[in-house]
């Protein structure tokens, strides 16, 4: 036997001390290759967007609604299968609404729900082996919860004496819950278990922050999800480089949330005080309102911060965006784009003849102040580290190809070139480079990684923005005109199936199921756009989870779902209220459409984990053989 391969068998024997332990994780591993594959949801652009994104999370996207239907269908009539569908949602707001209404509720209703929710307790695990749906239940109602899930009804088995004592036991749990107040946590317990086993893997194709009111909320819930990873967004990286102490990127935040009219996530969420600049501005700005003043102060400081940015990163190929110093006080102008454009008539008291670019004191004072408290706010440096922990520039997964803006391409199709610090990069290569320079800002936090946090946020050659963005000219000049932000190549190239094939092959993605998952730009519904790209080889899930986006896509957002049958999209209407939904019933109406079904079932086996399971099967046999062979001992150290 090669020595490397009986050392690694000899550590691996160390995990066994006998050969029964060895032969029942082969046989473990082997079973669960069996099952069928896990349900996987897409989301993308949240954007802040707290109480859609919730309620999306507690109905998994119409997914348990839909197995109400299918599996209690004929028992519930549609307002019971509607009541049903919202208790699981929201247990909290229902019990406590009926506990108000009625006071005692009767134990009929507790027999009737847990009856229907066990239902869709067993069904839901029939993917999973026992232990992980034990792992899955509420830790202090796992003994209650398994005990009704493995109970035969009398309408599923003949009732002979043994049964029948079965039947007796079962109906005294849940009648003794009932008679000691404990149905309210039963029945919060198997809505947790639902919403658990509904999803076994969430994906976040990037865009958690900005524009909606609380980004920071939507972290704590992905925080506590037991399975899930981001790919980062334009807005996640811009909060990653300011929390890293970006000086540009800090300022491009603070913006953003004045812009939005949001600055309770700033100042509320975590803790990052405004008043300096409030002062600063109202003492600069003395003729314009607080809230014109704030923003016109912040991004003049981050132009000038963006300028100097630019100018000590020349490999970035910025400098048309180099626009301060081509302002023209007297006539009101600007030299953008090879054209003069009239400009507002904004005051500009705090640009240095000099050298427009460089910030004065005051100025200086309050941006030192910001990034400070950027840095040292503790909610937000958590959920970063876990925007770091969990999240990637793209992810290959289970054959399928996560980003959130693009791939850089040029305008005749092939992989856009970089050459960044000496290195030439192109494709896959250029997207890794930018994942770990990204980390590099966080954890070493050099200027050159701070520098291109800012350059990812918004460079046109940026995989996760892929345009030219022109928030220089929608703040200075009137026409809308000189607002168009040109896009990269490559959202001409995702219309043809050869050259998303290109893209998946990079990645080492070369199967007929295989596809590209893109969030980033919204999907155009209400003018005829598909989020279907190159013959369904790409999809955008980009349908306008922001409110703000609404209007242009004429739809809520989708989210994509990939279970073991196949892929479908689930297009969202617009979402009332949290309150409303709790109160009322409120659903948010989906519609569903299969585009991907897969010749056959796909099982554990044919996803990435599986794999590596049966690799480790595979060595786990091996194992078996040389023990037998003695050629290894099991259980030495």
């Amino acid at each position: 036997m090669d020595i490397l391969r009986q050392k690694y068998l000899a550590l691996l024997a160390e995990q066994f001390s006998t050969v029964e332990d060895l032969c029942t994780e082969i046989t473990r591993l082997r079973a669960q290759l069996s099952l069928p594959k896990g349900t996987e949801h897409f989301m993308s652009d949240i954007h802040g967007e707290y109480e859609a994104f919730c309620h999306i999370m507690n109905n998994c996207s119409g997914v348990i609604r839909e197995k109400v239907d299918l599996w209690l269908g004929d028992r519930l009539t549609p307002e019971q299968a509607d009541a049903l569908c919202t208790l699981i949602y929201y247990p909290d707001a229902v019990l406590k609404h009926m506990h108000a209404e009625s006071g005692d509720i009767s134990p009929d209703w507790y027999r009737d729900q847990v009856e229907h929710m066990t239902t869709l307790c067993r069904m839901l695990s029939s993917k999973y082996t026992q232990d992980k749906v034990r792992r899955a239940m509420p830790e202090k109602w796992a003994f209650v919860l398994d005990e009704l899930m493995h109970f035969q009804s009398d309408e599923e088995q003949a009732l002979s004496e043994q049964e029948d004592n079965q039947r007796r036991y079962h109906h005294a749990l849940v009648d003794t819950l009932i008679a000691t107040r404990s149905g309210d946590g039963l029945i919060r317990a198997q809505a947790s278990l639902i919403k658990r086993l509904a999803v076994n893997r969430l994906h976040v194709v990037g865009d958690i922050f900005d524009r909606g009111p609380r980004a920071d909320s939507i972290m704590d819930i992905l925080m506590n999800h037991h399975s899930v990873d981001i790919e980062w967004g334009n807005h996640d990286i811009l909060w990653m480089g300011a929390a890293s102490g970006s000086e540009a990127c800090v300022a491009a935040v603070v913006r953003n949330a004045l812009a939005y009219h949001n600055m309770t996530i700033l100042e509320s969420g975590y803790g990052i005080p405004l008043r300096e600049l409030s002062l600063f501005a109202e003492k600069t700005y003395p003729g314009m309102p607080l809230d014109k003043a704030l923003v016109h102060a912040v991004q003049v400081m981050m132009f000038k911060l963006e300028g100097q940015l630019i100018r000590r990163n020349p490999e970035f190929e910025m400098e048309e965006r180099l626009l301060l110093h081509k302002l023209n006080r007297n006539n009101y102008t600007v030299e953008a784009d090879g054209r003069t454009w009239e400009i507002k008539e904004l005051p500009l008291p705090t640009l240095l003849p000099e050298d427009p670019y460089r910030l004065t004191e005051a100025e200086e004072q309050v941006i030192r102040g910001l990034c400070d408290a950027f840095t040292h706010s503790l909610r937000l440096h958590e959920h970063v580290a876990f925007l770091y922990d969990r999240g990637f520039m793209y992810r290959a997964f289970n054959g399928n190809l996560l980003f959130h803006g693009c791939v850089p391409l040029r305008e005749d199709g092939s992989f856009l070139q970089k050459t960044l610090e000496g290195k030439k990069l192109s494709g896959k290569a250029f997207m890794d480079y930018c994942d770990q320079v990204a980390r590099r800002a966080f954890y070493k936090g050099d200027r050159y990684a701070l520098d291109f946090m800012w350059y990812l946020w918004c460079g046109t050659d940026s995989p996760v923005c892929g345009r030219h963005v022109k928030t220089f000219a929608r703040a200075f000049i009137a026409d809308e005109t000189a607002w168009h932000e040109p896009r990269n190549p490559y959202y001409t190239w995702y219309n043809r199936e050869e050259k998303c094939r290109e893209i998946l092959a990079e990645f080492g993605l070369t199967g007929e199921e295989c596809r590209i998952v893109n969030g980033h730009t919204p999907v155009r519904v209400s003018h005829g756009e598909s989020p279907l790209k190159a013959g369904g080889r790409l999809v955008v899930i980009d349908g306008g989870f922001c409110r703000a986006y609404q209007k242009t896509t004429g739809i809520a957002g989708y989210t994509l779902i990939a279970n073991s049958h196949g892929m479908r999209l689930m297009s969202h209407q617009p979402f009332t209220s949290l309150q409303d939904a709790q109160a009322n019933g409120t659903d948010i109406h989906s519609q569903s459409f299969e585009f991907a079904a897969y010749p056959k079932r796909r099982y554990v086996r044919d996803t990435d984990h599986g794999r590596a399971m049966k690799e480790r099967m595979d060595d786990l046999v091996t194992l078996l053989e040389a023990c037998r062979a003695g050629e290894v001992s099991l259980g030495r150290r």
